[in-house]
């Protein structure tokens, strides 16, 4: 078969199979290029999820006709002014969109600029180009799409429900808008609208602040912690939620890298490693970050769609993602989201329509609250005593004695007034009570003790009676073995072996009887991806949470008040306190007002 050159049509419809997948995809790109016109206001209807109708209307800079007509011809922007795919300072620069847009549907573009008498009007059908011709229309520009696909019907087999089509078409303006909070956003099916976002006026961040609130949820705003992190030119600002506000997905994971939404697997790896031993691993939390480096540092070209970056220093990336919200979640201290204490009222108010709090009068004078569950305990050895937490478990607990008066709940965990079926302390405070879970609170304190042993004395090695020689090709084990030293500071030495493999001489004590193979392999991996060490971080901290759950005070040990008083202030200095390793709150807060309105007094 002869080599011919294709025609440009069915050269802007394989164009098209890659940028526009999707309605959502057309949409990206239109939202995109009225953002980079300089609008305040952009306005998008989707009829049937966009399949029968996309309209993007905006009050930008406009075209007149001799632009409008070169917009639909294919690789024309306005957005590379001195040729340099290296400093790229738009969403859009490769100039694919409308023409490949235009050869699967019927597009038109109607457009008027600032300062012209009137505006011009553009039809592409199929790839078809036509003529412009006037038309009326206020400065700025509107564009619809007809009938996406109906040139490539193939590609109709594979939408979705239209209600799902326009879901996708939300979450990308959802994203773009909150990379743009000064300019206003709406989402229409033709007869509603499904989203409708305000400008945000003021302070920069308060306003970046309150779009991110508005499109993720209120709570976001009182449950997320501030970024802010510069290191070798490289910029992260941005917001983190606390562990115990979460969600059952990595949905609500945004990542704007110099003000375009992108998805990196980089980036949601940095962030499962910040969030590894306080979270679930079937729980994602919550963040919104906003990446700022010099153009020639990011290759947005990767991808048609320009969803993917590459980073010229991931590992100095993921770094700086990581160590930012590990800073922030542990200057957050004992902080638990006010989400926990909202679900524990929700479960108090929707039990089965009975009010399950029951009073018990107190069996002696002067005693407001009696401990319950009084079964003694067999005692229960510790890794480490907690000052305070040194009666043995069959001790009398001090709330029965009288000559003892409650301290002052002045702590911002309270006072320690009694112990609830042996496994939970209740504590009061100035304006309502605590309810701590006492093996969830001691096992994140034993834990973080541990961590911080490892940081100041290093890992403890273990040589191996006969060193374990891993075969892992000659590129992956060059670069292991340029990160020796590193995996050395964190107790596993390796040497060359020659032939593509590398030999492992002493691993972490900690680790035991370990799969050195799939360990190495795994490290491997990640140093390819990533350029760091981050699985061996991670086992190593996998097994302190192993050895702090099991060395920590059980659900069932009976404590007297000076013990719970010491767990509760150590909850207070200690980082993180507000979730246990597994990412469960270690205490609910209920204000008075909220008590009150259980009883039905508000």
């Amino acid at each position: 078969m002869p080599i011919r050159l294709l025609p440009p049509t069915l050269v802007n419809q394989i164009a098209a199979g890659e940028v526009v997948e999707r309605p959502a995809s057309a949409v990206k790109e239109l939202v995109e290029n009225s953002i980079d016109a300089g609008a305040s206001r952009i306005d998008v209807v989707l009829v049937e999820g966009g399949q029968a109708l996309i309209a993007v209307t905006d009050d930008g800079a406009g075209m007149d006709a001799d632009q409008m007509s070169l917009a639909v011809e294919r690789h024309a922007t306005s957005k590379l002014p001195d040729d340099d795919l290296v400093r790229i300072r738009f969403l859009g620069f490769r100039g694919e969109a409308l023409p490949s847009i235009g050869s699967v549907s019927r597009l038109s573009l109607t457009s008027r600029p600032r300062g012209a008498e009137s505006a011009w009007s553009l039809m592409v059908e199929g790839g078809a180009k036509g003529q412009p011709v006037p038309a009326a229309h206020p400065f700025g520009t509107r564009i619809e799409v007809r009938d996406l696909f109906y040139a490539t019907p193939a590609r109709l087999k594979f939408l979705k429900a239209p209600r799902t089509e326009l879901n996708h078409a939300v979450d990308v303006i959802e994203r773009l808008g909150m990379a743009h909070p000064d300019i206003a956003f709406s989402v229409s099916d033709g007869s509603r609208k499904v989203l409708d976002l305000a400008a945000k006026r003021g302070e920069a961040d308060a306003a970046l602040l309150a779009r991110i609130a508005a499109v993720v949820g209120r709570d976001f705003e009182a449950n997320a912690l501030g970024l802010d992190a510069e290191r070798d030119g490289v910029r992260l600002k941005g917001w983190a939620g606390l562990p115990t506000y979460n969600r059952a997905t990595a949905a609500a994971q945004y990542l704007f890298v110099n003000g375009r939404p992108v998805k990196d697997r980089l980036v949601v790896g940095a962030v499962r490693g910040a969030y590894q031993d306080v979270l679930g691993r079937d729980r994602h939390p919550v963040v919104a970050l906003f990446l700022d480096l010099a153009p020639e540092w990011v290759d947005v070209n990767v991808h048609p769609a320009k969803a993917e970056v590459r980073f010229r220093d991931s590992g100095l990336v993921r770094g700086l993602i990581v160590g930012a919200i590990r800073h922030a979640l542990a200057g957050a201290g004992h902080r638990a989201s006010s989400t926990v204490s909202a679900a524990a009222l929700g479960a108090l108010g929707n039990s089965g329509g009975h009010n399950n709090v029951y009073y018990q009068p107190p069996s002696r004078p002067g005693l407001p609250l009696l401990r319950a569950g009084m079964a003694a305990q067999a005692p229960l050895g510790l890794a480490e005593s907690l000052p305070g937490l040194d009666l043995p478990p069959s001790a009398p607990s001090p709330i029965f004695s009288e000559m003892e008066e409650p301290e002052a709940a002045t702590y911002p965990l309270g006072a320690a007034r009694a112990q609830l079926h042996d496994t939970y302390i209740v504590a009061q405070t100035e304006t309502g009570l605590v309810i701590v879970d006492q093996h969830a609170a001691h096992e994140r304190l034993v834990f973080e003790r541990m961590k911080q042993a490892l940081a100041e004395g290093g890992v403890k090695r273990q040589g191996l009676l006969l060193p374990e020689v891993v075969d892992l090709g000659e590129a992956a084990a060059a670069r292991l073995a340029e990160r020796a030293e590193d995996l050395a500071a964190l107790g596993l030495v390796i040497e060359p072996f020659g032939g593509g493999a590398v030999v492992v001489r002493e691993v972490p004590a900690l680790l035991g009887d370990a799969d050195i193979q799939g360990l190495v392999r795994d490290l491997s991996d990640e140093v390819a991806e990533w350029g760091s060490s981050h699985s061996l971080e991670e086992k190593l901290f996998d097994i302190c949470a192993t050895l702090a759950c099991h060395g920590s005070v059980r659900a069932g040990r009976r404590l007297g008040i000076t013990e719970m008083n010491a767990l509760l202030r150590q909850m207070e200095a200690t980082p993180l306190s507000g979730q246990c390793n597994h990412g469960r709150p270690t205490h609910v807060t209920l204000s008075l007002t909220d008590i009150e309105k259980l009883f039905g007094r508000r």
